[in-house]
């Protein structure tokens, strides 16, 4: 340290010195200056019954008389301190009512003034008392923000020199701190905190709701949830924040700055304590435990997470709204939806996103990194979440439970959006036209319908799609992959959605019920379209003809008929397709198997088409609706050869000849003529 801080340091040792002095403490004077001004450390200390100790004592290995400490502490303590002299070996039983831990004499010298009630030191700020000067000081500086302390290695200025020197041991890896128990090293003496990790003390209770902490830190913490207290300001937007690490955390939002680093990979973190789950990564290690159902996590606030969908505790309450969450940060996401904040900017592109976690994601678009890799399949992920929701269809775990139907879900997200089919519940809104979503996500492809954005490219032919599942759906067209089987027939598909509901077919479950007239679908996509037919709503619009349609894949396909693009190819001949369902009736002619069973007489077909068709003329449902002239038909295909004659197109082309015909019976009558010449 240089000449300045030397001399505070002497002067402060003087101080306390002459403080002990006035309450009874003599010393070696001598011995201990010149310890005290080279920074040694004077007294360590070992836990141990105090043995034979009386006022009194005198020390056997020195000829010296030591007039041992006044009993300041008087209450009878349970146990006592044995303080050891580091460079003689000499014992001292110094007498300790309230069983703390004095590292070195400063900290000793600093536990007796707290016994004395003499305040004498008067900040001029604010008017709070302090017994030492050097206190007082250093409590001037948070007046003033001044931070005089730095580091020579990196340069990061500290408020107290005990600050700085905590942080040169991230520099240096020095762990000083041992746990008897356990044996984990500690860079700060934080021992007792840890030791409570295995005796599961909490000795600190709030007095106003019972509950008990670790430390007296996180008590003071936890009282301002009662207060709303948020002491702690950023001086560059004004932000304000319950602790002082939040503020600091926050604060390398405007600096960038990511000061702990992985040794392994070399990834940097804002905050201490993320770099420690992210080496558990590595490690593999998950030291908390859930005692009801056993299972383990890498975080505490994992652990407190998943033991609130044990107990449905949702602690924190939207104050606009009042709708509840189980952590603070979705409540904090949650609010953002009422303000439109999105703080989090990607500095590649300049998008802003509501949630740190949405702009990491978002970052590795940019880089293709997907970090998060299954050890059964070798599948890779962008997020952990996504890698833990794959990892259950290895293992079928579905741990998301309705507690209204009973209905089991591999995700927390599936099961929330489950659950607003009970209550009708749309929170997400469009702000442009007022239509209400039920996920964030179909809000986000939605608002795109208006912007026109395609941010999902193709990389093989560079076509661009609304959503990243659209994009990997047309991936798979290049790829031929088909990864998704049924393992009742076999039957292989490009989606899950579509296993999910091929998959109905086999156990005739219509899962979406129409409100208003109570008939069920196999999909949402055909309730929706259904719901329409109620309503005569058609908001997709053709912008070449002005054609409008019940469904955006209807549009799709319309407008197929203006550029005559077949975009829809069959991996098995190569044949291509106007629309995505003609193209699956395709496929299905390839194998000829007659999977489409009817429910009602147990007709099979090749098509679902066909089976659609088909249960009409059982029911006798007119479903499908001329939009010009509002006249109903039992079949798709009837409804077509109808709107032919509105529009007199020639739609039907026969492959022999290339002549062209309104209505699909026009062209089938055709056909045999070719056949009967032949004949």
């Amino acid at each position: 340290m240089d000449t300045s801080q030397r001399t505070l340091y002497r002067d402060v040792t003087l101080e306390n010195i002459s403080h002990l002095v006035s309450v009874g403490c003599h010393f070696f004077r001598s011995d201990v200056i010149s310890q005290w001004e080279q920074r040694g450390e004077l007294w360590r200390e070992e836990r141990g019954p105090p043995q034979g100790w009386s006022p009194g004592m005198k020390n056997s290995h020195n000829k010296q008389e030591i007039i041992p400490m006044q009993d300041i502490c008087m209450n009878d303590p349970p146990n006592c301190w044995t303080v050891q002299k580091c460079h003689t070996g000499e014992d001292l039983s110094v007498y300790s009512g309230f069983d703390e831990v004095f590292t070195h004499t400063y900290t000793l010298t600093q536990h007796v003034l707290t016994h004395t009630v003499r305040k004498p030191y008067k900040c001029n700020e604010c008017g709070k008392h302090f017994t030492r000067n050097a206190n007082l000081r250093t409590h001037k500086i948070t007046h003033t923000g001044e931070n005089p302390f730095a580091c020579n290695q990196c340069g990061r200025r500290f408020r107290y020199f005990s600050s700085l020197t905590r942080h040169k041991r991230i520099h240096t890896g020095e762990k000083p701190y041992e746990c008897r128990l356990c044996g984990k090293a500690f860079v700060r003496s934080s021992i007792k905190r840890h030791e409570r990790t295995h005796t599961g003390e909490k000795p600190f209770k709030c007095h106003l709701c019972g509950k008990g902490f670790v430390t007296r830190s996180n008590l003071r913490e936890h009282e301002r949830t009662h207060t709303g207290e948020k002491p702690y300001t950023c001086h560059q937007c004004g932000k304000a924040f319950v602790t002082s690490s939040n503020l600091r955390e926050h604060e390398r939002t405007h600096s960038g700055e990511k000061p702990y680093k992985c040794h392994l990979c070399g990834k940097a973190f804002v905050q201490s304590s993320c770099l420690r789950d992210h080496e558990r990564i590595h490690t593999g290690e998950k030291p908390y435990k859930c005692p009801i159902c056993g299972r383990a996590f890498v975080t505490s606030s994992c652990l407190r997470k998943h033991e609130r969908t044990h107990t449905g505790e949702r602690p924190y309450a939207c104050h606009l709204c009042g709708k509840a969450f189980i952590q603070s940060s979705n409540l904090r996401d949650h609010e953002r939806t009422h303000t439109g904040e999105k703080p989090y900017t990607c500095h590649l592109c300049g998008k802003a996103f509501v949630t740190s976690s949405n702009l990491r994601e978002h970052e590795r678009t940019h880089s293709g990194e997907k970090p998060y890799k299954c050890h059964l399949c070798g599948k890779a992920f962008v997020q952990s979440s996504y890698l833990r929701d794959h990892e259950r269809t290895h293992t079928g775990e579905k741990p998301y439970k309705c507690h209204l139907c009973g209905k089991a879900f591999v995700t927390s997200s599936c099961l929330r959006k489950h659950e607003r089919t009970h209550t009708g519940e749309k929170p997400y809104t469009c702000h442009l036209c007022g239509k209400s979503f039920v996920q964030s996500s179909n809000l986000r492809e939605h608002e795109r319908t208006h912007t026109g954005e395609k941010p999902y490219k193709c990389h093989l032919c560079g076509k661009a799609f609304v959503t990243s599942s659209n994009l990997r759906k047309h991936e798979k067209t290049h790829t031929g992959e088909k990864p998704y089987t049924c393992h009742l027939c076999g039957k292989a598909f490009v989606q899950s959605s579509y296993l999910r509901e091929h998959e109905r077919i086999h156990t005739g479950e219509k899962p979406y019920t129409c409100h208003l007239c109570g008939k069920a679908f196999v999909q949402s996509s055909c309730l929706r379209k259904h719901e329409r037919a109620h309503t005569g709503e058609e908001q997709y619009i053709c912008h070449l003809c002005g054609k409008a349609f019940v469904t955006s894949s209807d549009l799709r396909d319309h407008e197929g008929t203006h550029t005559g693009e077949e975009q829809y190819i069959c991996h098995l001949c190569g044949k291509a397709f106007v629309t995505n369902s003609d193209l699956r009736d395709h496929e299905d002619t390839h194998t000829g198997e007659e999977q489409y069973i009817c429910h009602l007489c147990g007709k099979a077909f090749v098509t679902n088409s066909d089976l659609r068709d088909h249960e009409g003329t059982h029911t006798g449902e007119e479903q499908y609706i001329c939009h010009l002239c509002g006249k109903a038909f039992v079949t798709n295909s009837d409804l077509r050869d109808h709107e032919g004659t509105h529009t007199g197109e020639e739609q039907y082309i026969c492959h022999l000849c290339g002549k062209a015909f309104v209505t699909s019976s026009d062209l089938r009558d055709h056909e045999g003529t070719h056949f009967n010449y032949s004949e």
